[in-house]
């Protein structure tokens, strides 16, 4: 019942994205949300999510490749957003963490993703690293799509609030599992369980007590457990719950209609 919201299947580069899927699939990971980077990895993730029935794509260009944003390339995740197996536009938002684009760059190529989600009526997954004001700016300036998912969600109690207000879901990945992310944790406790979700932004931020090996979404249910035990749920009742949630943020139809070529 577990699902991962947030993973790079195509990044991994010690197992094939056949062979993570198998081993999720063994692991009770019942849906996996592949996402893009920039064209060419967003193009394969939608490669990707056609060969495998539990598998869905998310396009976008990352903040920290805003640089290449360009109308020629958002025609291209313009185009790939019109996908059936497309779920999502991102991860786009601001990251001033890492000074290898613009904020002007950022913001930009912000903008212009939230334009395509609306357009198509896709997810907007959002990428924040040191920059909560510039990003929640953003989204009040701009207007933000119907749904919404903050991507490893590295906010305060602030901007859970922020969250809430707008119904926004908020995604914990693998560092809410590390001992010193007891802020993060804090953070998680106070989101409601409806708009809970869980990933792994694998092959990323392995979970402990994993550190150190490359991270996959196998890996998920780790992240659950941890968050279960915050919130102080049955962790069971809130993979059921987590999983209802991210078919309704990414508008997925029930697993019975979700044919796929194969």
């Amino acid at each position: 019942m577990y699902v991962d919201t947030h993973c790079h299947l195509d990044h991994h580069r010690g197992m094939s994205t056949a062979a993570q899927v198998e081993r999720a699939r063994a692991a009770d990971v019942s849906l996996m949300v592949t996402v893009g980077t920039d064209m060419a990895s967003s193009t394969q993730a939608v490669h990707t999510a056609a060969l495998h029935d539990d598998v869905v794509a998310v396009v976008g260009i990352h903040p920290n490749d805003a640089m290449e944003a360009t109308p020629a390339v958002l025609d291209v995740i313009d185009r790939l957003a019109g996908d059936d197996h497309v779920v999502g536009i991102g991860e786009t938002g601001m990251d001033f963490y890492r000074d290898s684009t613009t904020p002007a760059q950022q913001e930009a190529a912000f903008r212009a993703h939230i334009d395509i989600a609306r357009q198509h009526d896709k997810a907007l997954v959002i990428h924040c690293r040191d920059a909560w004001p510039e990003t929640l700016g953003v989204l009040a300036d701009h207007g933000a799509p119907d749904r919404v998912v903050m991507h490893c969600f590295s906010g305060d109690l602030d901007v859970v609030d922020a969250c809430i207000e707008h119904g926004w879901s908020m995604s914990f990945a693998g560092n809410v599992t590390f001992k010193n992310a007891e802020d993060l944790r804090v953070a998680a406790a106070a989101v409601p369980g409806d708009l809970l979700l869980t990933e792994t932004d694998s092959p990323f931020l392995t979970p402990h007590p994993h550190r150190g090996t490359p991270n996959e979404p196998a890996m998920v249910g780790l992240v659950l457990q941890q968050l279960a035990r915050v919130q102080g749920v049955d962790a069971d009742e809130l993979a059921v719950q987590v999983l209802a949630n991210a078919r309704r943020a990414f508008g997925l139809a029930a697993p019975s209609t979700q044919a796929k070529a194969s």
